[in-house]
């Protein structure tokens, strides 16, 4: 039997834009790749900013970092840290990204990287925005926040420059740079950082999400100099205060990410616009921007925020990292560009993560949608549940003949299970390519290879045959792309 999948609902104010993102892998948190809540006590975090430190390294920078007792969801916990920094030589981001050491006060234990006074209203927290290197010669971009707001608004003291000379363990903020921001107007309390061409460029946003980008550069060799910053004025650049930068992209833009992709031969810029991760691209630092596109979705994605590139994205592969806000952690996902930046190969599934109230997933006998106690990624998950028979929840995926696709997907069962399957099928027929599968006891990514022969459209599934008593399959995070050799 076939009936429609138990619907959802979702904020009605979010963007209902398809995402052409894949998710890749966890980052952080419980089942990610590094396992980093027992590894490093960093259960649940945001951010993910990531540099190159010149050293064959990735130093990345996480938010507002709790240990043990973190529930979803949101920030809340204990073992509160305003900032922690994990370190990746991982190379191979296809499987999902990696880390092999952390910043650390204790064995076990990331270390708060910038002290915090954590007093509402005074400095409640201190947020890492930004990272760049300049020989073994580490600086990370810091906003002081004085107090969290409602949603998409919070205010900042300062925004300001940290360094470390030992690879992210020790950072120094004295004497350093800093953007005051007494009356809430500074254009330059969020960054992106660039090094190119012997500057260090700094892309700037107000506090909050409401703001346009902005946009100064430095000589590299001069970082700690704030009288060596010029600010783009739109013709020149200027030095004085950063009052003369004009806005190079319009507002809204928020927690920016910038990089120069060789395989484009442009700037690239992924920032939230809205409720939606966007990117941009552009011939030259300064712009002009093209119009933004979008990476991941409000509705696919509730709650998402950041978007940080990885810097060693290569070929037509972007990588990035991207917060949600329920599991309050971080998560590796994935788009495709062409030579001229523009985003190709997307998802072709629909509602990939069963958070959108579509129809777009049906069932063969029992099945339907958790809520996010138990979801991968954001709010909901597809499950079937059920004690005899064959119970699934599947998709029909238009497609082009004679092409060779690559479905993944992340799923996780009970204990008891002896005979799951995941792959894609001749709607409402026989198996095209399948894996088989007995328990699952975390989430854990599946990849079924296939070619679609002479159809236009095949069925995604996943689904249990069950004798054994009561059984169940959770799936999130499904998607089917072109594969590209």
């Amino acid at each position: 039997m076939t009936t429609a999948l138990l619907t959802v609902t979702y904020d009605a104010g979010a963007s209902t834009a398809r995402s052409p993102a894949v998710v890749v892998s966890k980052m952080t948190g419980p089942d990610s790749v590094s396992s980093t809540a027992a590894r490093w006590k960093v259960k649940a975090t945001d951010l993910g900013i990531m540099w190159d430190n010149g050293a064959g390294e990735i130093l990345a920078a996480f938010g507002d970092t709790f240990g043990d007792t973190w529930a979803p969801p949101g920030a809340n916990g204990d073992d509160w840290r305003s900032q922690v920094l994990l370190r990746s030589r991982d190379r191979t981001l296809s499987d999902g990204m990696s880390f092999d050491s952390a910043a650390t006060d204790a064995p076990g234990h990331a270390k708060e990287l910038i002290p915090s006074r954590k007093i509402d209203g005074d400095e409640i927290t201190v947020i890492p925005t930004a990272g760049v290197s300049v020989g073994s010669r580490q600086y990370l971009a810091y906003m002081s926040v004085r107090h969290w707001g409602p949603p998409g608004q919070w205010d900042t003291n300062h925004a300001g420059i940290a360094y470390s000379d030992d690879n992210g363990q020790n950072w120094t903020t004295a004497g350093t740079p800093r953007w005051d921001n007494p009356a809430g107007a500074d254009h330059f309390q969020m960054a992106a950082m660039v090094r190119r061409d012997g500057f260090v460029y700094l892309y700037g946003t107000p506090n909050g999400r409401n703001g346009a980008a902005y946009l100064a550069r430095v000589p590299e060799d001069q970082i700690l100099v704030k009288s060596a910053y010029r600010y783009w004025t739109g013709s020149a650049w200027q030095q004085g205060q950063d009052t003369l930068a004009v806005p190079i992209v319009p507002a809204p833009v928020a927690e920016l990410s910038v990089q120069f992709n060789a395989y484009a031969g442009k700037w690239l810029m992924t920032y939230l616009m809205g409720e939606d991760l966007v990117l941009r691209s552009a011939a030259a630092p300064t712009g002009p921007w093209s119009a933004p596109r979008v990476v991941a979705s409000f509705a696919d994605f509730p709650g998402l925020y950041g978007g940080f590139m990885h810097p060693w994205s290569s070929g037509p592969d972007l990588y990035l990292a991207l917060s949600e806000w329920t599991p309050y952690n971080v998560y590796l996902i994935r788009i495709q560009l062409d030579r001229n930046a523009a985003i190709v190969n997307p998802n072709l599934v629909t509602d990939p993560s069963f958070e959108r109230d579509q129809g777009a997933w049906t069932c063969t006998g029992n099945c339907g949608v958790d809520n996010a106690t138990w979801s991968f990624t954001a709010d909901h998950n597809g499950f079937v549940r059920y004690n005899r028979g064959w119970h699934d929840l599947h998709q029909t995926v238009t497609v082009s003949p004679n092409t060779d696709y690559v479905l993944t997907g992340f799923l996780r069962t009970s204990a008891n299970n002896d005979n799951g399957f995941f792959g894609v099928r001749n709607p409402g027929g026989a198996p095209i390519r399948e894996v088989n599968f007995r328990a699952v006891g975390s989430w854990t990514r599946f990849t079924v290879a296939f070619n679609s022969g002479n159809r236009s459209s095949v069925q995604v599934f996943a689904g249990i045959w069950t004798d054994n008593g009561d059984l169940w399959l959770q799936a999130d995070d499904i998607a089917v792309v072109r594969a590209v050799p």
